[in-house]
């Protein structure tokens, strides 16, 4: 995955002079690496002039700090380099205030003993953003913009949560776009939507949600929602802080899984989007897997790919769909089968008087379908939610109380 790395650190705007690769059973807990490897990692980085060292794993304060003061070059570790992205990459004020509040839960353990490093820093990759606001105020100072950016994104979390509550009262379908960064969800919302977002090659070129209407054959009033890439080892910081973003996907009557099938790695990148997907509690949620970039591939490659059950989700039953977003081939294959997706198991709003004890059924109905209200009442919990129908009707038959016996 080092390849994965350089590109960040190209797409965070660092230079690549050389990389090495270490393997050991056991990390040092003062370095990571052992102290041999640290002093060949500074014979080599002095070789080539370099000035920064990016490592692909996270590193705790204590190693941080260690390996500056060992290296005397600046050091970034994964989650630093990923929050710098976010950073650059963040236009809304809600992007900016979820990066910013991303950051500073991060920072604020690696204050302690980093004043005169953080002043010696100066611009560049890994002081965006707060670094470039005098991180050495103290905690206290922190810890309150901490709890303000929590407030603020809460805000528009509540104001999502209402364009959400407007869409279902105008029984608006929603569909997300969801996938490895770079997979080409932007260029294939472009095209599902005829919008305009902005597409690059670049990682996390899109971070901010956006939200357009879909067109689909039956006419049927539909939304499609653009949301930020996954990425391996994603920051938990980044997760807890993207709630709010990361809620649309929650939220979705129908995920569209995008992957670049002419990534060498693809199937690496499909099982760090199912583990997320898995966090969020909607792997069981309507999906279709849309296998983009296949004007990529050769055509016997295609063809062998679309034979056979792709890596890692052999028996899995979500629909398949080969497209090029950029060519449009398999755009109206990809539209037909998300009509047929909603016209074979309709969606419908429907209210459910469970016992609350029933734990089984609300986690079905929070994990399969989208609840719009719940309300206690004594022993029972009655659930109003948008479930396909043919939920609707299993939670109803398995609801129902036994026949009474007739005795005579």
């Amino acid at each position: 995955m080092l390849l994965e790395l350089r590109d960040l650190a190209t797409s965070a705007g660092a230079e690549i002079v050389g990389s090495t690769l270490q393997r050991t059973p056991e990390p040092d807990p003062a370095t990571l690496i052992g102290k041999g490897k640290v002093e060949e990692l500074r014979a080599e980085a002095l070789a080539a002039e370099g000035d920064l060292v990016i490592f692909d794993h996270d590193l705790s304060p204590t190693q941080l700090r260690n390996l500056e003061s060992r290296l005397d070059l600046k050091v970034l570790d994964r989650t630093q380099l990923i929050l710098d992205i976010f950073a650059r990459r963040a236009r809304t004020r809600e992007g900016q205030l979820q990066v910013e509040l991303a950051q500073l839960n991060y920072l604020l353990p690696r204050l302690s003993g980093r004043g005169t490093a953080l002043s010696r820093l100066g611009g560049g990759i890994g002081t965006r953003g707060p670094g470039e606001q005098q991180l050495e105020f103290d905690r206290r100072r922190i810890r309150g913009r901490i709890r303000r950016l929590e407030e603020a994104i809460e805000h528009v979390r509540k104001q999502r949560a209402l364009h959400r509550a407007r869409r279902r009262d105008q029984k608006f379908l929603t569909v997300a776009l969801v996938g490895y960064t770079n997979a080409g969800k932007s260029t294939l919302f472009n095209a599902l939507t005829r919008a305009e977002v902005v597409t690059s090659s670049r990682l996390f070129a899109t971070l901010d949600p956006t939200v357009r209407a879909l067109t689909l054959a039956s006419r049927r009033p539909a939304l499609l929602s653009d949301t930020v890439g996954f990425i391996r080892k994603l920051p938990s910081h980044l997760v807890a802080a993207f709630r709010a973003t990361l809620e649309e996907v929650q939220e979705a009557d129908l995920l569209l899984h995008v992957t670049d099938a002419s990534h060498p790695d693809h199937a690496a990148q499909d099982e760090a989007v199912e583990a997320l997907l898995e966090s969020l509690n909607v792997v069981s949620k309507p999906r279709i897997h849309v296998w983009n970039k296949s004007d990529l591939l050769p055509a016997r490659e295609h063809a062998r790919h679309a034979a056979a059950a792709p890596e890692g989700f052999e028996g899995r039953a979500h629909e398949e769909v080969w497209v090029s977003a950029r060519s449009g081939e398999g755009l109206d294959e990809l539209r037909e089968k998300i009509d047929t997706m909603i016209q074979d198991d309709p969606l419908v709003d429907a209210q459910f008087e469970l016992d609350v004890s029933d734990g089984a059924r609300l986690a079905l109905l929070h994990r399969q379908g989208t609840v719009l209200s719940t309300r206690f009442e004594d022993d029972r919990v009655v659930v109003k939610a948008r479930v396909t129908t043919s939920l609707r009707n299993r939670i109803e038959a398995e609801s129902m109380p036994p026949p009474k016996r007739k005795t005579g």
